[in-house]
């Protein structure tokens, strides 16, 4: 028996949600999206995420056909109907069905998804070990054009990064924007630590508000870590400590290689051993009773 999957106001099995091939999603990538994850029966930071789909939803002029309180009841009942106590979450809204020209008013009735399935991390070893990342030659969408703080259907962006990055045989790909300062990578965001200090991209640089990094700024703030959101370029990649990423399904991944340097000493560092102890610690702890799936 496959998932169920909610679509539209209902749930279905997978092999029934269908989308039609008008759908300006499908089309022309017209929607937003938001991933999420269940740890130990409760959905994690679910109205932050909430909160960002419908911030994404708002910028693009989408109107959703469900409020907040509802969406979030849909998210955690895609867990409970799927019995699903560790999950990764994708919530999918679309402009919805018009017909081959660009006009959004043309699409009456937005589509809403939600699936819930099993979550694939980066292999233990990456973990132990560190990625291999590179910069790649595509930058960051600019805030003028398709914002980087809306989580967009349309990825191509950071598809294309990961293609280059794929290519030259790396793990993740680092974008830079249009003034050659580090955003972040293909999905994830990213931290460096030198002497002591951590230092992550400034929202302003043009890039996706992580709901992790943001749990990681203020864990680390917590812990006593000393802490900037600022800009920085490739160089202050290279003579890093240590470097690590963020992500909803990475969680925290350290960076020993970026583009054939070694970083650090080529092991994960103590920053991010601490920082990754101490999220692990946080995601034990049970969200509100809005986001416990299973009572």
């Amino acid at each position: 028996m496959g998932l169920r999957i909610y679509l539209d106001g209902k749930f279905v099995d997978e092999q029934d949600a269908r989308v039609s091939v008008f759908d300006h999603g499908f089309l022309y990538g017209d929607g937003v999206f938001e991933g999420i994850r269940a740890y130990h029966n409760s959905v994690f930071r679910l109205k932050d995420h909430v909160d960002r789909f419908f911030d994404s939803a708002k910028a693009i002029s989408l109107p959703l056909p469900v409020n907040r309180a509802q969406m979030g009841e849909i998210i955690v009942e895609t867990c409970r109907l799927n019995g699903l106590k560790d999950a990764y979450i994708r919530v999918v809204a679309s402009r919805g069905i018009g017909d081959l020209g660009l006009d959004p008013r043309k699409c009456p009735v937005p589509t809403l998804v939600c699936i819930a399935s099993s979550i694939n991390l980066y292999p233990d070893e990456f973990y132990e070990k560190g990625l291999t990342v590179m910069t790649v030659p595509t930058r960051r969408n600019g805030p003028e054009g398709v914002n980087p703080r809306i989580k967009s259907l349309n990825y191509l962006n950071n598809i294309m990064a990961k293609l280059e990055a794929n290519i030259a045989g790396a793990e993740e790909a680092i974008l830079l924007n249009q003034e050659g300062y580090v955003a972040e990578c293909s999905g994830d965001n990213i931290f460096i630590v030198k002497n002591g200090v951590i230092k992550t991209p400034a929202l302003y640089v043009g890039m996706l508000e992580g709901v992790t990094r943001n749990e990681v700024i203020k864990l680390a703030r917590a812990e006593g870590l000393k802490l900037e959101e600022t800009v920085f370029t490739r160089y202050d990649l290279f003579v890093a400590d240590e470097v690590f990423l963020t992500g909803t399904a990475a969680e925290l991944i350290p960076v020993t290689n970026i583009d054939s340097r070694i970083i650090g000493d080529g092991k994960p560092g103590p920053v991010f051993s601490q920082l990754l102890t101490a999220f692990r610690e946080l995601v034990k702890e049970p969200e509100g009773p809005e986001a416990v799936i299973f009572k």
